[in-house]
């Protein structure tokens, strides 16, 4: 190693890292697909030249130069230390490159506003929650849900020339049925039995604007896998608490979509703006929904038995499985902890409510096919 390379190691091993989570790691760690922890120069130079050279029309043989610039021991490879040292403190490479990673950084990374410190054991992802949002692949799960839900429902209207029964074939094929529990299928297919046309089109407007944008950012079997964890534990929790009442609609899994929404808001508190407000927003509809289920079964003299015990079970459900299931943008120590422990419960709940329904057969009302 000549003296000029040794001078430039020493300068460059004196360079503090305490930005570690700088813009510059994050596009480093783009490069650095195989994460080895180190760029091939020739993959840097590749990675420049038919990306950002291309598009803001740097000359090849200046990229080939910015490239070779970075590797002070000639191994053919630079580590983040190099890279570093490269984007901060070689003047020609600065002043070639900063307009163009900062405008490379602004299309290809999102912002995460000032550099912050690297906490021990902290996995990092980037980009604000915001601009997760994305319709490729499309948001398209709950749509197809929603649809069938819909064809079941016009089917019965064809059979009995009527909105307002669920005697149909379909109805009373899928629907909750206390005295039918050994048909395990009911404890999931209630959710597709809808009791009049208003009852269908609220829960489908509902999960639709809850379900799409969970979507968007989440992907749809995450959001599908919240919504059935919702309908499951809404009917298994009725079996317990409540054995007597039928089930039909799918509340129990809209009920976990507005706590689907409040999980990420939790998980990605930091990563969103204004999470306060949206989190007082669910809570607000959690509760008014909920109060008027339960005031609507006691208080009002109507012949309404709405299962609101499913409506708890669901949103509870959601919680937990949103916790444990939804993407973390920045998972934190505690945060690891927690998803365990709310996937541990969910798990804990269910179980019990399953082992409830074939433990103690006598609790529940007579069983007739």
């Amino acid at each position: 190693m000549s003296a000029h390379q040794q001078q430039q190691q020493q300068q460059f091993q004196s360079i503090p890292l305490d930005s570690v989570e700088s813009q510059w790691e994050m596009l480093f760690n783009r490069f650095d697909r195989n994460r080895d922890g180190k760029i091939s120069i020739n993959q840097l130079h590749h990675v420049l030249q038919q990306g950002a050279g291309e598009q803001y029309n740097i000359p090849p043989k200046i990229l080939a130069m910015i490239a070779q610039k970075a590797d002070h021991d000639q191994d053919g490879y630079i580590n983040f230390r190099e890279f570093l040292h490269l984007m901060e403190e070689e003047p020609v490479a600065k002043s070639l490159t900063t307009n163009l990673f900062n405008k490379y950084i602004h299309y290809t990374i999102v912002p995460r506003g000032p550099p912050r410190l690297r906490t021990a054991g902290v996995d990092h992802t980037d980009g604000d929650y915001e601009d997760e949002y994305s319709c490729n692949p499309p948001a398209l799960c709950m749509v197809i849900v929603s649809l069938i839900e819909v064809l079941f429902f016009t089917w019965d209207v064809l059979k009995l020339k009527t909105t307002e029964s669920i005697q149909g074939p379909m109805a009373s094929t899928f629907i909750y049925n206390p005295h039918r529990r050994r048909e395990a299928w009911r404890f999931l297919t209630y959710m597709f039995v809808h009791v009049g046309q208003t009852h269908l089109t609220v829960n489908l407007i509902v999960q639709l604007l809850l379900g799409v944008p969970l979507e968007m950012v989440h992907r749809g079997w995450r959001v599908v896998l919240i919504y059935l964890s919702g309908v499951l534990a809404g009917s298994l929790a009725t079996s317990v608490t409540d054995p007597s009442v039928y089930l039909a609609g799918a509340s129990g899994g809209v009920y976990a979509l507005i706590t689907a929404h409040v999980a990420t808001i939790i998980i990605n508190w930091s990563e969103m703006e204004c999470a306060i407000y949206q989190l007082l927003v669910f809570a607000f509809l959690i509760t008014f929904d909920f109060g008027s289920s339960i005031y609507n079964r006691y208080f009002v003299n109507v012949d309404n038995q709405i299962g609101y015990t499913a409506h708890l079970a669901g949103a509870i459900a959601g919680l937990l499985v949103g916790v444990y299931t939804l993407r973390n943008l920045n998972v934190r120590p505690w945060e690891k902890k927690l998803c365990w422990s709310c996937f541990v419960i969910y798990v804990l709940l269910t179980g019990s409510a399953v082992m409830w329904n074939i433990i103690f057969p006598e609790y529940f009302s007579k069983e007739q096919y």
